[in-house]
């Protein structure tokens, strides 16, 4: 007889953000999620009887979150924000310090959950990039490895296309979605769609988050798992 599949609990952090956003549709519709707590600094807007909604304001300290984090089985963290759009030392407190203090507390209040983390791609660990984004992200990306969460998966996505329109946040972006249609044929390992990012983060650390490994998951690597994963939303 097959055993039944645990229903897991799952953390979203970063909801309202464009992946954050496509990982709480496809979790909620996900049959192995029992129930969805989404953690922000608003609320999501979304009703659903699987999904909690903890408003957070202060991500520098997140102490008084270590009930709601108590029994989680596995976070999809998505919090972030766009190079350029702030400075080097805001962009690194964002992208590095919020997570590594949000994992602390998760640590202490779930030490057995898995952590599903959006990084990006060119992320150095070392800590010798010139680029500060790559700094930022490897300094996230080695605390979190160093917690001794069970199971760690780290997304290292290049180019994230959003699907649907938006205003874009700088000049940059707005040439990469005028040009993804000839740029994915191109080079189709530097682009994933944001909705295919979300549904690999949620899938891997919901299906495959009990095995107790820690995976680094580059563009190609991420693709791959998005052919092998049934798409559940639109």
């Amino acid at each position: 007889m097959t055993a039944p599949v645990k229903q897991m609990r799952l953390v979203i952090v970063g909801a309202t953000g464009m992946v954050g956003g496509y990982a709480l549709r496809y979790a909620l519709a996900h049959p192995d999620v029992e129930l969805v707590t989404t953690i922000g600094r608003r609320k999501t807007g979304v009703l659903h009887s699987k999904l909690n909604e903890v408003v957070h304001q202060d991500f520098a300290d997140c102490s008084a979150l270590a009930g709601v984090l108590a029994r989680q089985d596995a976070v999809v963290f998505c919090l972030g924000t766009y190079t350029g759009s702030v400075s080097d030392a805001e962009l690194r407190t964002i992208t590095a310090g919020y997570t590594i203090e949000f994992a602390r507390v998760l640590h202490t209040s779930s030490p057995t959950a898995g952590f599903s983390f959006l990084s990006g791609s060119g992320a150095d660990p070392t800590g010798r990039s010139r680029m500060a984004f790559a700094r930022s992200k490897g300094e996230a990306e080695k605390a979190l490895l160093a917690y001794g969460f069970p199971c760690v998966y780290i997304f290292r996505p290049a180019y994230i296309y959003p699907v649907l329109p938006r205003k874009e946040p700088n000049s940059s972006y707005r040439l990469l979605r005028a040009i993804y249609p000839v740029f994915r044929v191109l080079f189709p390992n530097q682009v994933i769609r944001a909705d295919d990012l979300a549904r690999a983060m949620v899938d891997v650390v919901v299906r495959v988050g009990q095995e107790q490994r820690s995976l680094v998951f580059e563009n190609r690597d991420i693709r791959a798992i998005v052919r092998s994963v049934p798409r559940q939303i639109e």
